[in-house]
């Protein structure tokens, strides 16, 4: 326990450090959300860290972390790995440091992300794009590292970075007019977690803090599990803000015995969410930045007539993803199914798939075949759009009762993405 106790940020410098970012940071508002709380019944507040100035939480961090080097450091300049938002928090605090930095970021990384960070360091950042995931980002900047001998800015590891992003903590709690009893805060690394721990543990220690993770990346689920930080061998890179296969030790240590509870959430979940709060609300959130109300469904009974929090940890969202995002919300769903069918290779066969098979609410949203004249048999790659879920059923029935030879593939992920790639 004494152990733990020492891996804690203090109150104190958590305080020094918001001091030091007000007039860097965007102080982002806590707003009560109507839509939400009447869903859930309960008064559900946003952190809206979405706002921020590089539209996520993690300048804080990085630009306290960069204060902090000595002047030989910020001379020679600083290396970092990131997927794309600590990498906007290092870039604007190198234009605003006078600090030259070289960025590591996934080949993966969202373009949007890509010309923010142009954008925000202008003249002092060199991006360089290598790899799949932050993992591999984060060997190579550490390649660099130990090469140049440059400061490495870590994405969550340090104690600088999470007592900047604990500051998140301090505007809540000052701008919350009544006792929080839950929080949701997503969890990538750690960084921000292990903020918001260290803070409402000594100043509001009723409140229960729930981190989420998304279900294809549960790295400190998984490492909590295990009682020590484990690597993930595979991640889901969907939620690239948060898929992370190793979290930082020091974060480790806070959360470990601190958290109440980790939850985590399909990606689809969280695809219908961001769909959900655009539509409904207008607000563009990235899918790390919808983690915590993605959360909130498995927490109804909990939360009814309580004060919640969730924090909306970014909004770097690139319009591109748009399809992959409603693709994934309708799979989940149970709204979107694709098929291998065996169509007898005749004239008019599709024309009795569609008259006798679909119902008069499906419709064809894919369809991908080549005709084979040896054959008597042809398969066919078939994406159909439900109306409601339950129609499914009457679809299945029908395939078989025409005889149709057919395979589901929606519960065959590595088969779909084969065949998807072939479009």
């Amino acid at each position: 326990m004494q152990k733990l106790k020492q891996a804690l940020i203090s109150v104190s410098e958590i305080h020094r450090t918001n001091l030091l970012l007000k007039p860097v940071v965007v102080r982002t508002p806590l707003v009560h959300n109507p839509i939400l709380s009447e869903r859930y019944e309960a008064d559900i507040y946003l952190k809206r860290e979405d706002l921020q100035v590089v539209r996520s939480y993690k300048i804080r961090g990085a630009y306290n972390k960069m204060h902090s080097l000595t002047e030989s450091q910020k001379n020679a300049g600083i290396v970092c790995a990131s997927a794309g938002n600590h990498a906007q928090g290092v870039a604007l605090s190198c234009f605003k440091l006078g600090i030259h930095g070289k960025i590591y970021m996934p080949v993966t990384t969202p373009k949007q992300k890509i010309s923010q960070v142009n954008l925000h360091g202008k003249d002092f950042v060199q991006i360089v794009l290598t790899g799949d995931t932050f993992d591999d980002a984060f060997a190579e900047a550490m390649k660099d590292c130990k090469s140049s001998g440059k400061a490495f800015i870590h994405p969550f590891d340090d104690e600088k970075i999470i007592a900047g992003q604990g500051t998140v903590a301090v505007e809540i709690l000052e701008d919350a007019d009544d006792p929080i009893d839950f929080l949701f805060c997503p969890i990538g690394g750690g960084g921000l977690i292990a903020g918001m721990i260290s803070y409402m543990s000594e100043i509001s220690a009723e409140t229960k803090i729930i981190g989420v993770e998304p279900e294809g990346a549960p790295a400190m689920k998984a490492s909590i599990k295990a009682q020590k930080v484990i690597t993930l061998e595979e991640i889901d890179k969907f939620v690239d803000g948060a898929a992370v296969r190793r979290v930082g030790e020091i974060n480790f240590a806070i959360v470990k015995d601190r958290v109440k509870e980790i939850c985590l959430v399909p990606e689809g979940q969280i695809c219908t969410d961001i769909l959900d709060l655009y539509n409904e609300q207008a607000l563009v959130v990235e899918p790390a930045g919808a983690l915590s109300v993605s959360a909130l469904d498995q927490y109804r009974e909990q939360i009814k007539g309580k004060t919640v929090v969730c924090i909306i940890s970014g909004g770097n969202n690139d319009i591109t993803r748009t399809e992959e995002i409603r693709e994934r919300s309708l799979l989940h769903k149970g709204l979107k199914h694709y098929f291998l069918i065996r169509f007898p290779q005749r004239p008019g066969a599709l024309a009795m798939f569609c008259n006798q098979i679909l119902g008069e609410r499906d419709d064809i949203c894919h369809f991908e075949y080549t005709k084979r004249h040896n054959r008597a048999m042809g398969p066919a790659l078939v994406g159909v759009e439900l109306q409601c879920k339950d129609d499914l059923e009457g679809l299945l029935e029908r395939l078989d009762e025409h005889k149709f030879i057919f395979q589901q593939l929606n519960d065959k992920p590595d088969l779909f993405t084969f065949l998807g790639s072939m479009q």
